[in-house]
């Protein structure tokens, strides 16, 4: 039975895909497909999209990149956080929303941070454009506050701004955080109220910013 859940999991590795493809990619019947992908979705090895495509689990992703990067960002986002003044946090994809996997919150006045651990939506905010920018095609984007423009722009400059995109009088900045094989692992951000950053965040910290994602991403 471990063999074929690895085949299963195997199988879904370059992406998103039905379950008559697992069918055909595994060799297995439909039945034993569809028994092993629920059992891998009930512990976070498999998780479904919205179109019911099967796609690698949160888990694995916490597995395999989690440890190691969580480390990191607890150097990498204090000095983020001094750089720039501005609260920063870490988010990671999971399903439809993104959460907080680590964060460096300023130590005096307005408090802007986001708790770790706080799950939010993929349909606004900067780190939210990181996070859908490489795959355009996710079906979130249709109900997104930014449009497919904006992610077209996002990859073209290698990071994203917003500006009270998903709350009133705040903005942010972010980048991705790269696996080795370009897949986008994370996105690091810093947040402020919009008097300090301005409706133009990206001017002021895009650089620092996407120097912390580089520093992430490198081990």
């Amino acid at each position: 039975m471990l063999d074929k859940s690895v085949l299963v999991l195997d199988a879904v590795e370059a992406g998103a895909t039905t379950l008559a493809v697992l069918v055909e990619r595994t060799g297995l019947s439909r039945a034993t497909v569809h028994r092993l992908a629920v059992a891998l979705e009930v512990h976070r090895l498999l998780a479904r999209d919205r179109e019911g495509r099967w796609r690698l689990g949160a888990r694995l992703a916490e597995a395999g990149a989690g440890d190691a990067l969580l480390e990191r960002a607890a150097g990498v986002l204090p000095r983020l956080r001094d750089a720039t003044g501005e609260s920063a946090q870490l988010y990671r994809r999971e399903g439809e929303r993104r959460i907080c996997v680590a964060a460096a919150e300023r130590g005096s006045g307005l408090r802007d941070t986001v708790p770790v651990g706080s799950s939010l939506p993929l349909t606004a905010g900067s780190a939210a454009q990181v996070l859908l920018a490489w795959t355009p095609q996710d079906p979130l984007v249709r109900a997104a506050a930014f449009t497919p423009r904006t992610l077209a722009e996002v990859r073209r400059r290698g990071w994203a701004h917003s500006v009270a995109e998903r709350e009133t009088g705040v903005a942010s900045v972010s980048a991705p955080v790269r696996a080795r094989d370009g897949r986008v692992l994370a996105a690091v951000s810093v947040s402020g109220p919009l008097e300090r950053l301005t409706r133009s965040p990206g001017r002021l910290h895009a650089e620092a910013v996407t120097a912390a994602a580089m520093e992430l991403a490198r081990g």
